[in-house]
């Protein structure tokens, strides 16, 4: 398939962070990694390392882990093609993992993999699995707004009241998806409109969503756009009751989707042991456990409870979206970058 030409001239500013990180540097026959996984994590290290941990000392095989934000690794994974050293690559959003499906580069799951995942949570082409659920909210400032006064759409958000008060990173992967979400739900000219009003609406733009956070719980951002589970790790640091941002649900808004993350074997892995072991632990109870008891994230293997304190998953779906039509990712960062958000 031919390359994306937002994604192709994005690699020359992006391939070289990820160099200087570290993320590459490893032979590219990843049949020589014997007794070891080699994982491109789009996720933050501080939430994944123990979890990878927990994995080498349950089965004795070690991982070596590329950590990068997922935008930069799936468009590394693009440029290495079918030379790639990853095994895997553990996504912080579907986008990423639909975008790398319609290129080629991954690899079907076996059935005891994708059908462990409820299937409106995983990919249609068993390309990809679903490992946790993430829902989009909205952070406020609860000493200036109740939150009667936060819209209840996200679309409202680009109203004049809103100047300056609103703040996200354009440049993560969920942000990304969400507007992907947006396009597909609200249509094209719709979302091009938002793009374009937000834009223009002296918007606080951050890298990250927990910088969002930050600058919304120390009364400098009147809401902040984000993911929900963000705002549960703040509070179990502070304690709830120290938390001045609080969080409102949009179920049924393009603005609420409930996006994954996700994990994929690359294609030259599909026979690879230690990767289908990697994947298979995943979405296992005991990886499924850890996210909901440390990172606050919806689990999406069926019968396992959720974090205290969260709206169902079946509250806050949209039966109008399926998360494979968040493939059209590039679409998305092309129509950011046409009005200066990237």
């Amino acid at each position: 398939m031919k390359k994306n030409k937002f994604l192709t001239a994005a690699l020359s500013m992006t391939v070289g962070a990820v160099i200087a990180a570290g993320l590459v540097g490893c032979s590219t026959d990843s049949t020589e990694a014997d007794g070891t996984v080699i994982v491109y994590a789009g996720r933050d290290e501080a939430l994944i390392a123990p979890l990878i941990a927990q994995f080498t000392e349950e089965t004795g095989i070690e991982v070596d882990v590329r950590y990068g934000s997922t935008p930069e690794l799936s468009a590394l994974l693009i440029e290495e093609g079918e030379q790639t050293p990853a095994n895997v690559f553990l996504s912080q959003d579907a986008g990423a993992l639909g975008a790398l499906s319609q290129e080629g580069l991954l690899a079907t799951l076996p059935s005891d993999i994708t059908d462990a995942v409820a299937g409106e949570y995983t990919s249609t082409d068993d390309t990809w699995v679903g490992v946790t659920g993430r829902a989009r909210v909205i952070a406020y400032d609860s000493e200036k707004y109740s939150e009667s006064d936060i819209p209840d759409t996200v679309l409202d958000l680009t109203n004049e009241e809103w100047s300056g008060q609103v703040g996200f990173p354009p440049g993560n992967a969920s942000f990304q998806s969400f507007v992907t979400a947006m396009r597909v739900i609200e249509g094209e000219d719709v979302a091009e409109e938002w793009v374009a009003g937000i834009a223009e609406n002296s918007p606080v733009l951050t890298e990250k969503n927990g910088a969002t956070l930050d600058l919304v719980n120390t009364g400098q951002l009147g809401m902040g756009l984000i993911n929900h589970y963000y705002w549960y790790e703040r509070a179990a640091e502070l304690g709830e009751e120290n938390m001045r941002a609080q969080l409102k649900f949009l179920p049924g808004d393009s603005g609420g989707i409930v996006n994954v993350t996700g994990a994929a074997i690359l294609k030259n892995s599909a026979k690879d042991a230690e990767a289908l072991e990697f994947v298979k632990f995943l979405v296992s109870e005991s990886a499924q456990e850890y996210f909901v008891t440390e990172t606050f994230e919806y689990p999406l293997v069926p019968g396992m409870a959720s974090p205290e304190g969260l709206p169902s998953l079946e509250e806050l779906a949209n039966t109008q979206f399926d998360l494979a039509d968040l493939a059209t990712l590039s679409q998305t960062q092309a129509l950011l970058a046409k009005y200066g958000l990237l």
